[in-house]
């Protein structure tokens, strides 16, 4: 076996731990597999006599590679995303490989929570907190101190973990009107949507978060449940999360925020709801994980 061949078996035994780490920095399959074919490319054009670790190397390799990828995103977020959110209503088949994922100890939630994260906040977060890489190396992938980096993770885990003032018991009965609102939603079912929904819910709209030609302003329960019905399909990529301290729902197909709903809830019923699409007032919100 020449020098070549064994790189390239090496390499295929860290497949699957490179994929695992750059979906979680990505959260999308193509992307990451991008990475991973970039990562392939460095590798073998790189000299590793010298390299004690390779599995090592390989991940810090993929981890700067990511960061690209981020920074780069980062720079694009102004283009439309109308056309997605169409193509997510129009598609009834899922990618299977891409449910798997998204299903898997990732969570769709903590993906969209991590979007919201910079890059180097994401890289040392999911380094350290999921993969245990040490904050000497992270900071070096971003050009900080070991310090630094400790303090990227720091910040990126209290922005995961969400700040709320609403006691826990409040939060629970909100999680539990949101929850029957999602599953209603998904099943399709208009009457597990009008048992949520109080006869009067006021719903308001951002420009563009519907179909063209809705309103800013819905209100009635019967009214908004026929129009949400229609979106039942794409309902596979929302995710409970924190929204500003109380549960709410995102749309985020492949992890990336699309739409964000905010909900005011009296007893048992939501009775109005705030549909977010702007990309101003999406970068505003305080997102966390619903525990």
């Amino acid at each position: 076996m020449n020098g070549q061949e064994w790189l390239a078996e090496q390499f295929e035994t860290n497949r699957s731990h490179l994929r695992s780490v750059a979906y979680r920095m990505l959260g999308s399959v193509n992307e990451a597999d991008d990475a991973v074919q970039e990562t392939w490319l460095r590798l073998s054009r790189s000299d590793t006599r010298e390299v004690e670790n390779l599995a090592g190397w390989l991940t810090t390799v993929i981890a700067r590679v990511c960061l690209d990828l981020l920074r780069s995103r980062k720079s694009r977020r102004e283009e439309s995303l109308d056309s997605e959110v169409n193509q997510l209503t129009s598609d009834g088949q899922p990618d299977p490989e891409e449910e798997a994922l998204l299903a898997d100890s990732v969570g769709l939630a903590l993906l969209v929570v991590l979007d919201t994260l910079t890059p180097a906040e994401r890289l040392a977060f999911v380094l350290h907190d999921t993969f245990a890489v040490s904050f000497d190396e992270i900071g070096r992938i971003v050009g900080r101190t070991p310090a630094a980096a400790r303090q990227l993770a720091s910040r990126a885990r209290r922005r995961v973990q969400g700040v709320t003032s609403v006691p826990s018991e409040d939060l629970r009965r909100q999680r539990d009107v949101v929850d029957a609102f999602l599953t209603a939603l998904r099943a399709g079912d208009f009457e597990g949507l009008l048992a949520v929904l109080d006869p009067d819910v006021i719903v308001h709209l951002d420009p563009g978060a519907g179909r063209p030609g809705t309103p800013t302003e819905i209100r009635g329960a019967r009214n908004w449940a026929q129009g949400a019905i229609a979106f039942s399909r794409s309902a596979r990529f929302v995710e409970a999360v924190l929204v500003n301290g109380s549960v709410g729902l995102v749309l985020a197909p492949h992890g990336r925020l699309l739409r964000a709903l905010s909900f005011k809830i009296d007893g048992e019923k939501i009775v109005e709801v705030d549909i977010i699409a702007r990309p101003d007032r999406l970068n505003q919100l305080d997102l966390g994980i619903v525990e």
